[in-house]
């Protein structure tokens, strides 16, 4: 592949994003742990989503050490709703990595960080550039984004060997501010390059240098194979409540949103004669039940669509015939201690 980016433009750019960047919390700093939790958590995530919950997580684990010393339920409830919680778990196994390996301190070295749990090419490049200066690529979908642009190209976005070829040839021209030429790329693709709407063309510092701005192709690139639709699932979720306190079940160890604590859901759109029936299976004795609103959560590869149901129960249910991981807990206990994926967000508000 040809030289991407000329001297020239390099310059253009980085000197374009020294004057122009978005004020964020993780480029106040270059230790190399804030970055990191920052790449991660803008992992599929809206910048102003992450804002609160790094500013929440760093507090409470302010230090790798601290993080590979958590308390998993603690954890995972400073997570909670910030969705892909696989991403936390990885993230203390990294840490407990560090710790015994490292001494606690993130290794300056690509290909060391790319062997941490949970860090891929993109993160190791991005950690490696920004917090270390290494000559490093970074290549996420905004960076695809701009040089498919600056180059007219139409390969296809979603291939591995595509990023690959990308990467090599960034590689090729990373210069001695290799930090603020990773974010440059970044930033220029998350607000002026940008995925939906138009393309903000006269604010970018390469419009001259652009292909796809030159023969009319901006709406056209980058090239992406359609990804294949999303299975859909109809559950039934249940708030059983016997007045002071709510039924939690304990998702499996493995599998989607593996260990975190879920509302009761059963498969299908049930009926309300089929709830009672249901109710009464998991050794309850329903008092009233009051069909709440429909949701809808997706997930990368399956949409649920969910209808709810508030169940009144008796008091004399123990939380424990249906399974060893359904719990009974105190309302105050459940908002305080129990992390609630966000795909259960529209029941939440009935957990009181």
């Amino acid at each position: 592949m040809e030289q991407i980016l000329e001297r020239e433009a390099v310059e253009a750019l980085v000197e374009w994003y020294r004057k122009s960047h978005r004020d964020l919390p993780w480029r106040r700093t270059k230790d190399p742990y804030r970055i990191w939790i920052s790449e991660i958590m803008l992992q599929q995530t809206r910048v102003e989503a992450v804002k609160p919950y790094y500013a929440r997580f760093l507090e409470a684990f302010p230090t790798v050490e601290a993080l590979a010393e958590a308390e998993e339920q603690r954890l995972m409830k400073l997570w909670e709703g910030l969705g892909y919680y696989s991403r936390a778990r990885n993230l203390q196994r990294a840490a407990k990595t560090i710790v015994e390996r490292y001494g606690g301190n993130l290794p300056a070295d690509e290909k060391l960080l790319r062997g941490l749990c949970g860090i891929g090419d993109y993160t190791a490049g991005a950690i490696a550039s920004i917090a270390f200066g290494l000559p490093a690529p970074a290549v996420d979908g905004n960076v695809l984004r701009v040089l498919s642009r600056i180059t007219g190209s139409y390969e296809d976005i979603s291939l591995l060997e595509t990023k690959k070829r990308w990467a090599e040839a960034l590689r090729a021209v990373i210069p001695e501010d290799a930090g603020s030429f990773t974010q440059a790329l970044i930033e220029l693709g998350a607000t002026v390059c940008v995925p939906n709407g138009e393309a903000k063309c006269n604010q970018c510092p390469l419009a001259s240098r652009c292909v796809a701005r030159r023969k009319g192709l901006v709406d056209s690139l980058p090239v992406k194979a359609s990804k294949k639709p999303r299975r859909v699932e109809r559950l039934t979720v249940l708030i059983l409540q016997d007045g002071q306190r709510t039924v939690l079940h304990q998702r499996p160890p493995k599998g989607l949103l593996a260990g975190l604590f879920e509302l009761p859901n059963l498969r299908g759109h049930l009926e309300t004669e089929a709830v009672w029936n249901a109710v009464r299976e998991m050794g309850a004795e329903p008092i009233r039940v009051e069909r709440v609103e429909d949701a809808k959560h997706i997930f990368t590869h399956v949409e649920w669509h969910m209808i709810g149901y508030r169940v009144r129960i008796g008091v004399d249910f123990d939380g424990l015939r249906r399974d060893e991981a359904t719990l009974l807990v105190d309302n105050p206990s459940l908002r305080a201690e129990y992390p609630i994926p966000s795909a259960f967000s529209a029941y939440v508000k009935y957990l009181n």
